[in-house]
């Protein structure tokens, strides 16, 4: 097996190789066991600098990503934009620039434009991290979305799931499919027609338009939210339509002929596609989802950061 990733940056899941996934998962392994320790600490990165640069809200990812490098004894900068000279019209080679001069090893960004990492990537002498660029890729939610399976189900491979909901807005299904495919699953989506990318086939995943038919062939629902501030027209008639169809409730849940596993990436709609009974239920492994985002980013720091010191 490969002892470092084959890329320098983490920028998407369509650059990993299957063995870069296998890599980041049982180093993850590793650290989930060390954040379960009285000592949560260790101090592999005492001598690397990141940079958290938030050019978009975020509340989970950035409390994750930021646990996660100071469990690994880095030295942390956060930067939000919201109180930045980004907004008196300083361009984001100039931000990142400034920063780097601080020597900063590595750029951890989200951004709402989509490549803003890949563009970084080749501009600057940092390693990058996405953390959700646009409605394009959010690479390390399905690492550790994956990581969760494996953890549930033993692997991922040979398993059938679902993402369900908004799949058109959603950086987190485009990675998801991703990484799904490339560990060998099975994968559908189901949502409203107007929230179904043209041409998604090409990615090797089916549409299922009925919620029951998809729940009844999945082994895993991943259920996203519905993304209206991305939306500048209504996609569908409104929220109780929404619900009645693609909603998911005890009810529903109880009427399957077998046991799933739920997800959801968060923030959680309470009550538009799931319902707090099926979230706080024990078929769901959200909060799994949350702890384990720690071990898997300390994961990829960690590897990246390695790549650095070389």
């Amino acid at each position: 097996m490969n002892s470092e990733l084959s890329v320098n940056h983490l920028l998407g899941i369509k650059y990993l190789q299957p063995e870069d996934i296998d890599l980041i998962f049982k180093t993850a392994d590793h650290f989930k066991e060390v954040i379960n320790r009285p000592i949560k600490k260790v101090p592999s990165l005492r001598d690397i600098t990141i940079a958290n640069l938030f050019f978009e809200n975020s509340t989970r990812t950035r409390l994750s990503f930021e646990l996660a490098e100071k469990r690994l004894s880095a030295d942390v900068i956060n930067f939000s934009a919201a109180s930045s000279s980004v907004k008196k019209g300083e361009t984001l080679i100039d931000t990142v620039n400034n920063i780097l001069s601080m020597k900063v090893d590595m750029v951890v960004m989200r951004h709402p434009n989509p490549g803003a990492g890949i563009f970084l990537s080749k501009h600057v002498n940092a390693s990058i991290i996405n953390a959700g660029d646009g409605a394009h890729e959010h690479p390390t939610q399905a690492l550790l979305d994956s990581y969760s399976i494996r953890e549930k189900l033993g692997e991922v491979q040979g398993k059938k799931v679902v993402i369900v909901g908004d799949i058109l807005h959603s950086r987190v299904a485009l990675s998801n499919i991703f990484a799904l495919k490339l560990q060998g699953a099975s994968v559908k989506v189901c949502g409203p027609k107007t929230l179904i990318p043209k041409h998604i086939e090409s990615l090797g995943v089916e549409v299922e338009p009925d919620l029951k038919a998809a729940l009844e062939w999945c082994d895993v629902a991943n259920m996203l939210r519905v993304q209206n501030e991305r939306m500048e027209i209504s996609y569908f008639p409104s929220t109780r339509e929404y619900i009645k169809q693609f909603g998911l409730n005890k009810k529903l849940l109880d009427s399957l002929n077998k046991e799933i596993v739920i997800m959801h990436p968060g923030p959680i709609n309470r009550g538009v596609e799931i319902t707090s009974d099926v979230a706080d239920s024990d078929h769901a492994i959200i909060l799994d989802q949350v702890q384990n985002g720690v071990a898997v980013r300390m994961a990829v720091i960690y590897l990246l950061a390695s790549k650095i010191k070389q």
